[in-house]
């Protein structure tokens, strides 16, 4: 049978690929809990049965607010089984965005996890007169609400009294019907909804398939959230189409303990992660002393430039092999055994990976992937492949994808899983896709003579000082980051004179460094005023600043005592910086490091 829309996918893989651990979570007892292929289809046939007692019709929305979770999967299969358009919603939100979003998709139902996402719908809902029914996750749903375990008895009644034909296991959409509205988080204004078909996800998980090969042993450790395009086509739909079992993290916080029990195979995430791994084995190795610190660093040295080898189709030396051996034996196999001992491959994107840390994990035997898209684009637009990697690239175009690249450098895509447009924004829709399919991505790039794309920044971060050099502050940030004293930094400098740099530290690496040295204040804003911190931080400036050109180096620098959260509006769901957000709240910092600039208050 030739799969074209979702559900279809769905019920392919459950047969084709049985498994006992078709899904996994934690209990509330902290055990890893599995579902096999079986119980799930099950549940997502009651799931359809019962939300079509409710009254769902073919077309509805059907909104999902909700943390990472078996429900989340299996709310999502049974809503599309059911006909329904799924509106995915992060947690995080503040309860005005949710409200628009809602108000903008209509609803007819909607599934919540706990009951703090139940109590915002709760407070929300006489806003929201097309909202028929809420459903809780939670065994302790509100009194408006039904529970899921409720929606899941009614749904199986139905079944046992009537079972339908296998013909007749899910509603007949049409593979171009709309398959979800995922709005996305922009850095400004309010979220657009972006309407995704059913092939607009198939084909892509498709042509995923058919260049990474997924084996039937594979196991995936599921903790970006599945409201983003990422999770939901790569670490849901292509794993799930493939018969890898997928394993739901409890939290972000417990990954790390996550990993080790479910010792996963496949990992896919944004670049943070990766980052945060790296800073912590070199924060390791300095705190080990001499001589593992050396023994670190000199494998990090044979790491990287096995790495380079490799991707350049050249094999290491004799002696460089055997040294190879003996780093792997010393510093790689650790690192692979922190990561659960068993991940074959992982998968970057959603924000540019530093070049330097991809080869660190390449050379330590621990494949990253790295791919470009967007939620347009449901997402892959590239991907670099096995035995096919170009470093500091985004790899090449998937099947049935073109690429080129527009007179000012825009990047401009063409395929099956260009997204069908804005939902109920056709002006907006104008603006980026073309009539004749090409999508404006806004994105700034370049093909290298082999086809592999290189992206240098986002169009609307492009930097022009008042000197008129346009700089892409991305490079430079994801350059400081490989510092193992650097959490997070933003690059100023629109309009102004020169470049500066907004500095996070890693406050536990820097501790470790003060510490090290008599200093030991207890609050981080006293830490980072202090002569030597300001003094360690201006050589890091100075270190990035040998790497560029005279006009994009960082002139003034400050650093900031707190991350950029989520929470406190300054990132994206996706862990990109929301840099107008980040340049208002820091508006005073800022300024003072432009005394006496005609133009301090223009950014």
């Amino acid at each position: 049978m030739s799969i074209q829309t979702i559900p279809e996918l769905f019920l392919a893989a459950v047969r084709e690929f049985p498994r006992p651990d078709c899904f996994s979570y934690r209990d509330q007892g902290g055990q890893f809990v599995d579902v096999s292929s079986e119980e799930a289809l099950r549940r997502v046939k009651a799931l359809r049965m019962g939300l079509k007692s409710l009254g769902l019709k073919v077309g509805d929305r059907v909104a999902l607010l909700s943390e990472n979770r078996l429900e989340w999967a299996l709310a999502d299969l049974g809503s599309q089984c059911a006909g329904g358009i799924t509106v995915p919603i992060y947690p995080t939100l503040m309860p005005d965005t949710i409200e628009y979003i809602l108000k903008d998709a209509e609803p007819a139902a909607i599934f919540v996890s706990t009951e703090e996402q139940a109590r915002k719908i709760h407070s929300l809902r006489p806003n929201l007169p097309f909202l028929r029914e809420v459903i809780s996750f939670e065994s302790t749903a509100l009194p408006d609400m039904m529970t899921f375990a409720k929606l899941l008895q009614i749904g199986q009644n139905l079944l046992d009294q009537n079972p339908p034909a296998p013909s007749d296991e899910c509603e007949h959409v049409d593979k171009d019907s709309p398959c979800s509205i995922i709005y996305t988080s922009g850095t400004t204004g309010n979220p657009k909804g972006v309407v995704l078909s059913h092939w607009n996800f198939v084909s892509n998980v498709l042509s995923i398939r058919s260049i990474i090969e997924f084996l039937p042993d594979d196991r995936c450790l599921s903790f970006l959230p599945l409201s983003h395009v990422l999770e939901r086509m790569a670490g849901f739909y292509s794993t799930l189409s493939a018969g890898v079992g997928i394993a739901y993290a409890e939290r972000m916080d417990t990954v790390p303990v996550d990993i080790m029990d479910v010792k996963p195979s496949i990992l896919i995430s944004v670049p943070r992660l990766y980052e945060k791994i790296y800073a912590k084995a070199i924060a390791t190795a300095m705190a080990a002393g001499f001589p593992k610190k050396n023994i670190f660093f000199w494998a990090r040295r044979l790491g990287i430039a096995a790495a380079e080898a490799r991707a350049a189709g050249r094999s290491l030396g004799g002696w460089e092999a055997f040294q190879y051996k003996l780093a792997d034996a010393l510093v790689f196999k650790k690192l692979r055994a922190k990561l659960g001992g068993r991940v074959r491959f992982m998968v970057s994107g959603g924000a540019p990976l530093n070049d330097r840390i991809n080869k660190f994990f390449n050379g330590a035997g621990l494949t990253i992937l790295e791919g470009y898209g967007l939620t347009e684009t449901s997402p892959v637009l590239t991907c670099n492949n096995f035995g096919a990697q170009r470093f500091g690239s985004v790899g090449r175009a998937i099947s049935d994808t073109e690429i080129r690249i527009a007179e000012d450098g825009e990047i401009l895509a063409r395929g099956p899983q260009v997204m069908l447009g804005y939902y109920k924004n056709e002006a907006a829709t104008r603006e980026v896709l073309a009539p004749d399919g090409w999508l404006a991505t806004g994105d700034i790039g370049h093909l290298d003579g082999d086809g592999y794309l290189f992206i240098t920044d986002r169009k609307k971060d492009l930097i022009v000082t008042a000197g008129g050099k346009n700089i892409a502050p991305q490079p430079i940030e994801n350059a400081f980051v490989a510092n193992r004293y650097v959490s997070q930094a933003v690059i100023i400098g629109d309009r102004r004179q020169f470049l500066s740099a907004l500095i996070v530290p890693d406050f536990t690496t820097l501790r470790d460094h003060t510490s090290s040295r008599g200093i030991d204040l207890s609050g981080d804003a006293d830490l980072i005023r202090h002569p030597e911190v300001i003094k360690l931080f201006d050589d890091v400036v100075q270190e990035q600043n040998r790497n560029l050109p005279g006009f994009s180096q960082i002139k003034k620098f400050s650093l900031l005592d707190r991350e950029f959260s989520l929470e406190d509006g300054e990132l994206t769901p996706t862990m990109k910086v929301k840099r107008f957000a980040i340049a208002k709240k820091y508006a005073k910092v800022i300024d003072a490091m432009y005394p006496g600039d005609p133009d301090r208050d223009a950014d």
